[in-house]
């Protein structure tokens, strides 16, 4: 029974050295941080296209790291953020844009929370309004006795 746990130790450190073993420091992703800076800069205008909710520089998507390496490249090849963003514009449409530009095209995405808003608020008004007219009618005399009644039974059986 010991030499069962014993065994079992001694897997669990020599997987542990393994794994030390086969630990490497991380390597920035570009030798010149200025560079990197700016990668990670314009990669912050940018959404991926994977998780829709995150820009490119926080997502860990294979997409968002491929279009981080090619803004690299980009950098390297001496174009601007502005030449970037256009490029990616082009390949990808205004979607790829975490802040995406207020036009024709994408007022819907900038309108769209506030005609939400809009509608619903339009619906709790005619809620409210018709829970309002819709008052309830008076008893007639033998249901308010019978209403009583039950109501008096209750009280006298608690």
């Amino acid at each position: 029974m010991v030499e069962r746990y014993l065994r079992a130790v001694l897997a669990l450190l020599l997987a542990g050295a393994v794994g030390l073993a086969a630990a490497q420091e991380a390597k920035p992703m570009a030798e010149d941080p200025v560079l990197e800076a700016k990668v990670m800069a314009i990669a912050e205008e940018l959404r991926c296209l994977v998780c829709q909710n995150e820009t490119i520089a926080a997502s860990h998507a294979d997409l968002a790291v491929d279009l981080r390496k090619q803004i690299r490249q980009k950098l390297q090849q001496g174009q601007t953020q502005a030449q970037i963003l256009d490029f990616m514009v082009q390949r990808y449409g205004d979607f790829v844009l975490y802040r995406p530009p207020v036009k024709s095209s994408t007022w819907l995405l900038w309108g769209g929370p506030f005609l939400l808003l809009a509608v619903a608020v339009a619906a709790l008004v005619l809620t409210i309004r018709r829970r309002r007219t819709l008052a309830p009618a008076a008893l007639h005399a033998d249901e308010a006795e019978r209403a009583r009644r039950l109501l008096a039974e209750e009280k006298s059986n608690s």
